[in-house]
């Protein structure tokens, strides 16, 4: 395992000095959905993974403006795939090599990466790895610390962490809890403890992953196969088949012998050999830019219609942590004599794509005009729901509360880039009654017992798209 381990090691330490050849970088890098990695959403981190952009807070100008308090919702961070996926890896290396000795295809005058594909690669992903958390993934969530408490110094200081004035919160699943844990030492690292981790969280799984718990949810979409259907029609449209054929033709296989499932696991090897050994894997070359592009919409499409806009349910699933974080964002902008204690600097919850998208969704963010669909592919090269860009691994949602003149502001980031609101497009960081008075009717309502238990109707799909 350690020889597994040790090439992201050196890459990263390399990273932070003077980043990875761009020419270790895959060109497909930005395509690969919820399987991207976070460097490659924002490009600065390759060049110094701990450069800190101080311009993305945005109080008015014209009013003096603190921090007070930010909540951060945060995707675990790079892991292995999970049993699924590598059951296929399998499948599909076992199908490349038995075809390729059947036919010698990987003999003379046949590209490097095909002969490295045919007899050379080796299929070391084992099923214990299952969705655990890698090196890599540590240091995404351990990087993304540092980098928030020289963006928040007086909300993230080493003595607000010390004092256990910081709140930390994580899904059960191990990749999560190892996030988190990873996030605490970079916040420690940056206080330079020196004393062996004590790491202070609380699991909730009825907070990071109230999905498995809405019964519309879970009888409606996840077990509701006509729910993805646009996702199904795709995989066997026009677009998905030309992929397919140009992937088979460059294998040298049959076609018929290389299903969706195959073709996407090949996309996704790329991915993983990427994001957890930092190498150009050589399954990469099978792919040109256009194919990327094509199976990252096809990942989009599944996530649309599976976790955001696609059903009401989805974004309605999250009432839960919605109402927590508005919960902590009123007590954190209460009035306060001199006497109160300080409000709660920040709170840390740690989860999973699943856990970013509803949330999200339910707040209005990435709504496009025309929803994604298996036959509109060409109208959305424009779309603003790409899945690589919004939730890559560690992923990131951060609501900064000010204190300003006039009241209490609150601005909103994704992956540590400003974002408006829905309906108060006009500044960055509103006033806090504002945005309330925007999402009054969730915040009045929303209730998770009455939507995903007592109204059949809510588990459809979205007729507001």
């Amino acid at each position: 395992m350690l020889s597994v381990l040790l090439p992201a090691a050196v890459c990263l330490l390399l990273g932070r000095l003077s980043g990875c050849s761009p020419a270790d970088i895959p060109h497909i890098a930005a395509y690969f959905g919820t399987k991207t990695r976070y460097e490659d959403v924002n490009p600065r981190l390759l060049r110094d993974v701990l450069s800190v952009n101080m311009s993305v807070l945005r109080p008015p100008p014209t009013e003096r403006c603190s921090p007070v308090h930010l909540t951060a919702v945060i995707r675990h961070g790079s892991r292995y795939p999970t049993v699924k996926n590598i059951r296929r890896i399998h499948k599909l290396s076992e199908l490349v090599r038995t075809e390729a000795a059947r036919g010698s295809e990987g003999s003379e005058g046949s590209e490097g990466w095909l002969r490295d594909i045919q007899s050379r690669w080796e299929a070391w992903y084992t099923e214990d790895m299952d969705g655990q958390l890698v090196m890599k993934g540590r240091e995404d969530l351990l990087h993304l610390a540092v980098r928030l408490s020289i963006l928040f110094p007086s909300l993230l200081s080493e003595e607000n962490v010390r004092k256990r004035r910081v709140s930390f919160v994580s899904s059960s699943k191990h990749r999560c809890v190892s996030s988190v844990e990873a996030f605490q030492d970079g916040l420690r690292r940056r206080g330079r403890h020196d004393a062996p981790p004590e790491y202070d969280h609380e699991l909730d799984d009825e907070l990071m992953r109230f999905f498995e718990r809405c019964r519309g949810y879970v009888e409606g979409v996840e077990n509701n196969r006509t729910a993805l259907m646009e996702v199904e029609k795709f995989q066997h449209g026009e677009e998905m088949e030309a992929v397919r054929r140009r992937m088979a033709e460059r294998l040298g296989l049959p076609q018929h012998r290389l299903t969706p499932d195959l073709v996407e696991a090949a996309f996704f090897l790329c991915s993983y050999e990427l994001s957890i050994r930092s190498v150009h894997s050589p399954w990469c070359f099978l792919f040109d830019e256009n194919d990327a592009k094509v199976l990252e919409y096809q990942s989009d499409l599944k996530q649309y219609w599976k976790r955001s806009h696609g059903h009401v349910i989805s974004g309605l699933s999250s009432c839960p942590l919605f109402h927590h974080v508005f919960r902590t964002l009123d007590k954190a902008g209460r009035p306060r004599r001199s006497t109160d204690a300080s409000p709660e600097p920040a709170s840390i919850l740690v989860g999973h794509a699943e856990t970013l998208l509803p949330l999200l969704s339910l707040l209005g963010l990435y709504k496009d005009q025309t929803p994604p669909t298996a036959s509109n592919y060409q109208s959305q090269h424009g779309r603003t729901f790409r899945t690589s860009q919004i939730v890559p691994y560690a992923a990131n949602l951060l609501f900064v509360l000010f204190d300003c003149q006039r009241g209490p502001r609150l601005q909103l980031l994704v992956n540590e880039s400003p974002v408006r609101f829905p309906g108060l497009q006009a500044e960055d960081a509103p006033l806090y009654r504002d945005v309330r008075a925007t999402y009054r009717h969730l915040l009045d309502g929303c209730d998770f017992h009455r939507e995903c238990e007592g109204r059949s109707g809510g588990r459809g799909p979205n007729t507001e798209l």
